[in-house]
């Protein structure tokens, strides 16, 4: 059931005296409409609803039913907030995916030859990185920038991602 959570922000500190926490997110989106969300608490999930939501800065500041002070808060200082992995989807536009949802895809190169299969994903202060496990067992992983000029398809529903490669990737 863990695994059916995905994390969508943390509570970085408390804002206020009445028990607003300042959380960091990366969806603003996601973020902006949230009715109520998910926080580990003596290793169970517990349903936190949300009261309110206004950002400030690069942070949102929001005020949880159940939270009235900055003591209530406290305990949750540092934590992630979470939401079900299908609440996050149904968020999601049409041309956009949890980056989760990329490995075990196939890979082909523009002509259509198979390249290999995604095993991971690595973050990167510049852009994610496919980490691609070569059809010959005996070749490295392949390592290819998550950009749009070099990966132009992904199509979730296929289960397919087509590269251009480019000189010395493969």
């Amino acid at each position: 059931m863990q695994s059916d959570f995905l994390s969508i922000g943390k509570i970085i500190n408390f804002h206020g005296i009445k028990g607003e926490a300042k959380v960091g997110y990366s969806n603003k989106s996601v973020i902006s409409s949230l009715k109520f969300c998910y926080i580990n608490k003596q290793n169970e999930k517990i349903k936190l609803e949300v009261s309110s939501i206004r950002f400030h800065k690069n942070f949102a500041i929001i005020k949880f039913k159940e939270i009235n002070s900055i003591n209530e808060l406290l305990e949750f200082k540092g934590k992630n907030i979470y939401l079900l992995k299908e609440e996050i989807e149904k968020r999601l536009d049409k041309n956009e995916f949890l980056i989760e949802d990329l490995i075990g895809m196939k890979v082909f190169d523009n002509n259509e030859d198979y390249i290999g299969e995604v095993v991971e994903i690595k973050e990167t202060l510049a852009n994610d990185i496919l980490c691609i496990k070569p059809e010959d067992d005996k070749k490295e992983i392949i390592m290819v920038p998550f950009v749009k000029e070099i990966v132009p398809v992904v199509d979730i529903k296929t289960g397919k991602i087509i590269i251009k490669p480019i000189e010395g990737l493969l």
